[in-house]
């Protein structure tokens, strides 16, 4: 481990002290109240070491000493254990959903724990040619820079905390993203409206990544698919994005193009990118305005929602629909899994929670249809807010990999 490494001319006991300090702050962002025989078990560092180097973190303000194993009641034989924990005002994290329609913010502690959240429409983007409609794109990116920080603000105020508390913000938003932050030129300028410079508005360290990936983060870290080396997670929002996980590592690209779904243009049979809320809702209302008979015909201006509704209730044009759906996904799925292997296919975003009967259906076609491999489909457990929940996830693990790089904010 870090304490007896060799570093050759950099070697020091500065150097060393500080590396070992950033191995236990690391465990200490992931645990509870701990002993320093549990930091010593999971650093591989020698007791005298875990014992300076937490106390040199009390003293920097990233942890607090709680009271001993014999004072709290744990133990009453032998030499009583010291015990810390991570100091709970130390600072927060925060994540943002930039959504193409809507926003929302999350603010956490160090651990993950959502303090307070703030949700707002976002302006409406013009995607027609022409001068007039690059000036409407060009005052949304203004609105959308504003409306993340006002928001942030609001969750910041409603957690009892401020801007100066913020140690690290990612934001997520419907674009390509590469290393550095940025989104390509493209679609009409649609990828830098999605992605104007939220940093200048915003507080701590602020990292903007692509929701599809941040949507496989949270996939990885809260949803189970940890174990899945090979896992794509889908987005479908209005349009399909994939975040997509290869031996166990998060595919990026050049120019943060990994897992664009343009590709499904020009795929004969696959479709558009088109997301599933969004064909269920445009094909509902073709067949209604078609004069097709079905329960819809009340509904001219029918739902994604309102499609799910009438497939469960046996309405004959809604369980057509989404078979449609089933066949769509289903081939979406296997192009990525013939790319890139993909063992599974996880569906996330708002439209999770109902698609399991789209699922169904393109499991039938991927069997019958398809020679194996085929990947496995599932939906999402995460709801409506698995891209902030992988956006604070995000900034968590941006924390983690250089703890001692931020400062704690001052003790009361």
């Amino acid at each position: 481990m870090v304490e007896g490494m060799s570093l050759g001319t950099a070697s020091s006991p500065q150097l060393l002290r500080r590396m070992n300090s950033g191995a236990l702050m690391r465990f200490a962002l992931g645990a509870g109240e701990f002993t320093a025989a549990e930091a010593m078990g999971a650093t591989a560092l020698t007791r005298s070491t875990v014992l300076g180097v937490c106390d040199d973190l009390v003293a920097a303000g990233w942890l607090d000493e709680v009271e001993d194993s014999r004072a709290a009641g744990l133990t009453s034989k032998g030499r009583p254990a010291r015990r810390y924990r991570l100091r709970e005002d130390a600072g927060v994290v925060a994540g943002v959903d930039a959504g193409e329609n809507r926003f929302t913010v999350v603010v956490a502690d160090l651990r993950g724990g959502v303090l307070a959240g703030a949700r707002g429409d976002a302006p409406a983007v013009d995607r027609r040619k022409g001068a007039a409609a690059e000036r409407s794109r060009a005052a949304a990116a203004v609105e959308r820079r504003a409306l993340a920080a006002r928001l942030l603000d609001e969750a910041l105020a409603q957690a009892g905390a401020d801007r100066t508390d913020v140690l690290v913000v990612v934001v997520g938003v419907p674009a390509p993203v590469d290393a550095e932050g940025r989104s390509p030129a493209g679609d009409r300028d649609f990828w830098k409206t999605m992605n104007p410079d939220f940093a200048d508005l915003l507080p701590g360290v602020a990292v903007v990544e692509n929701d599809a990936n941040l949507a496989a983060v949270a996939e990885q870290s809260l949803g189970g698919q940890a174990h899945v080396a090979n896992v794509a997670t889908l987005l479908s929002g209005e349009r399909l994005g994939a975040g997509v996980i290869v031996d166990g590592r998060l595919l990026r690209g050049a120019r943060g193009g990994a897992g664009e779904m343009r590709f499904l243009d020009i795929v004969e049979g696959a479709g558009t990118p088109d997301g599933v809320g969004a064909l269920a809702r445009t094909w509902a209302r073709e067949a209604v305005a078609s004069g097709r008979a079905t329960a819809l015909a009340a509904r001219p201006d029918a739902t994604a929602q309102d499609v799910f509704r009438a497939a469960e209730d046996g309405d004959a044009l809604a369980i057509e629909i989404l078979d449609r759906l089933g066949e769509r996904i289903a081939r979406v799925a296997l192009v990525l899994a013939s790319l890139l292997d993909i063992e599974r296919v996880v569906v996330a975003g708002a439209i999770a929670d109902a698609v399991e009967p789209v699922l169904r259906r393109a499991r039938v076609v991927l069997a019958e249809d398809f020679y194996p491999p085929v990947p496995e489909l599932v939906a999402s457990a995460l709801g409506r807010d698995v891209v902030v929940r992988g956006a604070v996830e995000s900034a968590r693990a941006y924390l983690r990999e250089e703890p001692l790089a931020f400062t704690p904010r001052p003790r009361a």
